[in-house]
């Protein structure tokens, strides 16, 4: 019997007619062989290949071949993510086993983020890890103050040098977990001037951890640290493993190399192993991603893993995946693909000359308006940017001429402050011996300032039962009456349902938030918004966690509620904008100094990554793709020179036969500057007069 057959009997319609030959391939891929695993599988998919239904039409055929759903273990970067590859595969399931309409397919219980799942498996083994179930998962920020304490009580910040601040010691911390580098030579390399300070680091970061589990605390990258250090006991990583028949990874290209020994340890030969993923789109080096994950992953297994490639791409013209596959075919190493289309169009993709950041920004906004104009929603257009700041000129002329945007990829909704308040109250609730959760509350008190709070916080860590002591403790007068509405509050959360919990402690903070702000109103539509995402979470322990791994990108102190108006432009980071699509695309100073940016000219790697960065830009265009190219722009790192102005050329990343693919407007392409007037009479005879300065 074939194997379509097996996946599809006569007597049903095919649930996977939709997939082309290539996608097909990797469904199918070693399903013919009853009651075996299949052996790994690596799916190289281009941008906008149809990667995610071709996952989710896996799960599917796994399903109806007869493996079972609970022990299917789906893995991906964002909540986003998880919860459409849960959305799809059960759609695709509901067809795929005939279902009637009114039911409901099979349950993926395990379908989440790498931090997600961690983050489960260890509050069910965390007695044996030394953990209590209780454990509460650190934001960045509450980590990055952790830090701060550490590095105050190791006397760091007495050096007579500069000893690196505690945003620092923390990037360094994350970066060494997740690349698994060795401290001195990660300093070398990624912070050659705190390459001095190995040994007190080394010393912070111990104290460091040992503050974290004093007070039952994981951060971010523990949860991956833990989740491996568990796979290497031989007894956990084997009834972990053995849960697991088939394990489906999305943006394999984004793991780092924790996350890659994480699986190697789940899947030590491959079988049951599917990964998906683009090496052409890895540009999270700075977040430790390792491309070498993806580039060597079928040599990693014997015998090798099978390779299938998704080259049809079905949301770009052929103009804009002509351009792109150039981009990136210049790539040092890659896997090879060529992206193609059905998709005909006239226009090809645009390289737009302009003199500086001005014209820049006033001829993004009229090509915006003039697509509008033609139909075209602002919501289905978008402007990207290396860094945040790229966009400032932008702003201001978007701001002047009334067009309503949101931008996406700067500070995220749970580093405000208002919202961090709350949140504290729920943390400090489920983890007494939480000293940063509770610092934070007991400071919102009138009356009970950082020595007060630092005292209850002292005499709770003392005593057998922090809870107890917490409600014996006797603030000052002045917070006599607060503090008893406190503790009343933190007394019942406890025993409240959840999402009641975050009622209650939201309505307890609401005359807080209006003391403490003068836009309280539009604070509190945060607290709105945090209590409407509360009520998705079954338990405080899982909203709690989820949303310190996966948080929302905005708040109100960022953008307006984009509901507020009928329509509105997308601005974005580039990293921020990957897995997105758009009709229309502008990408900003496409020129070498910010693409590559001058901070990522250090290695080949690191060019190669800027180049991906760039394709990655392009490829997110469906209709019209526009790449602005200013020939002088503002540098605010120049200090000593002239005006913080410096020239810009064409990016190296579109040499002359590439650029041959655009249609090119503006200066000629290669111009280092503004038109210049014809020569008139000699004025002043500049060289003598710089001779002159040294003679």
């Amino acid at each position: 019997m074939s194997i379509a057959a097996v996946i599809a009997p006569p007597a049903q319609t095919d649930p996977f007619a939709a997939l082309n030959a290539e996608q097909r391939s990797a469904v199918e891929h070693g399903l013919d062989a009853p009651g075996a695993l299949a052996p790994p599988l690596l799916v190289i998919a281009g941008a906008g290949s149809g990667k995610t239904m071709t996952l989710a039409a896996r799960v599917a055929a796994l399903v109806r071949r007869g493996a079972d759903p609970q022990r299917l273990l789906l893995l991906t970067f964002s909540r986003r993510a998880a919860a459409e590859m849960e959305h799809r595969a059960g759609r695709m399931l509901h067809q795929a086993l005939g279902l009637p309409a009114t039911s409901k397919p099979p349950r993926l219980p395990w379908c989440g983020t790498f931090h997600s799942v961690g983050a489960r498996l260890l509050r069910e083994l965390a007695p044996r890890l030394g953990l209590a179930e209780s454990f509460t998962v650190l934001d960045r920020a509450d980590a990055q103050d952790l830090m701060a304490l550490t590095r105050l009580a190791q006397g760091l910040q007495r050096s007579q040098e500069r000893f690196p601040l505690a945003p620092t010691c923390l990037a360094i911390h994350s970066r060494a977990v997740n690349s698994q580098a060795p401290l001195a030579g990660l300093l070398q390399q990624a912070y050659p001037w705190c390459a001095a300070w190995a040994d007190e680091l080394q010393a912070l970061f111990a104290a460091y951890a040992q503050a974290k589990i004093d007070q039952q605390l994981l951060d971010y990258d523990d949860l991956l640290l833990a989740w491996w250090h568990l796979m290497g006991e031989p007894a956990l990583a084997h009834a972990v493993a053995a849960r697991f028949d088939h394990v489906l990874v999305d943006e394999y290209q984004d793991t780092n190399r924790l996350q890659a020994a994480i699986l190697q340890r789940l899947k030590p030969d491959g079988r049951g192993l599917t990964v998906v993923g683009d090496d052409a789109q890895a540009i999270y080096a700075f977040r430790a991603a390792e491309v070498r994950n993806i580039l060597d992953f079928p040599q990693a297994f014997e015998p090798a893993a099978r390779v299938v490639t998704l080259e049809r791409n079905y949301r770009s013209t052929a103009a804009i995946l002509a351009a792109s596959n150039a981009v990136i075919g210049l790539a040092a190493e890659r896997f090879t693909k060529n992206l193609w289309t059905e998709r005909s169009s006239s226009e090809q993709p645009q390289l737009r000359t302009v003199a500086d950041e001005s014209q820049q920004a006033q001829g993004v906004a009229d090509s915006v308006l003039d697509a509008r104009e033609q139909g075209m929603a602002l919501k289905r257009q978008a402007v990207l940017f290396r860094t945040a700041h790229h966009s400032a000129a932008l702003e201001l002329e978007l701001t002047r001429r009334r067009i309503p945007f949101v931008k996406y990829g700067g500070l995220r909704f749970l580093e405000a402050a208002h919202v961090k308040d709350v949140l504290a109250v729920l943390r400090w609730a489920a983890n007494p011996r939480g000293r940063l959760a509770g610092f934070r509350v007991a400071r919102l008190l009138p009356g009970v300032g950082p020595a007060g709070a630092k005292r209850l916080l002292d005499s709770m860590a003392q005593a057998p039962d922090p809870a107890a002591a917490l409600q014996a403790w006797k603030p000052p007068a002045a917070a006599a009456q607060d503090w008893a509405d406190l503790r009343l509050l933190l007394d019942g959360l406890a025993a409240s349902p959840w999402p009641t919990a975050i009622t209650r402690a939201a309505a307890w903070y609401a005359p807080h938030l209006q003391r403490l702000h003068d836009d309280a109103r539009v604070r509190q539509a945060d607290i709105d918004q945090l209590q409407r995402i509360a009520a998705g979470y079954a338990t405080l322990d899982a909203f709690l966690t989820e949303l310190a791994l996966d948080p929302p990108e905005a708040s109100s102190d960022e953008a307006a509620d984009p509901s507020l108006d009928e329509d509105y432009l997308i601005l974005s980071t580039i990293h921020s904008a990957k897995g997105q699509e758009w009709n229309v695309v502008h990408v900003l100073n496409v020129v070498d100094g910010c693409m590559p940016s001058d901070m990522a000219t250090g290695s080949s790697a690191e060019i190669e990554e800027e180049r991906r960065l760039l394709y990655v830009a392009m490829t997110r265009a469906r209709d019209q793709l526009h790449l602005w190219v200013p020939q002088s722009f503002y540098v605010t790192q120049q200090r000593a020179w002239g005006d913080r102005h410096l020239y810009g050329a064409l990016t190296r990343f579109i040499p002359p036969p590439v650029a041959a693919l655009f249609e090119a407007h503006g200066p000629a392409a290669g111009s280092t500057g503004a038109a210049i007037a014809p020569a008139g009479p000699l004025l002043i005879d500049l060289a003598a007069q710089l001779r002159g300065r040294w003679s």
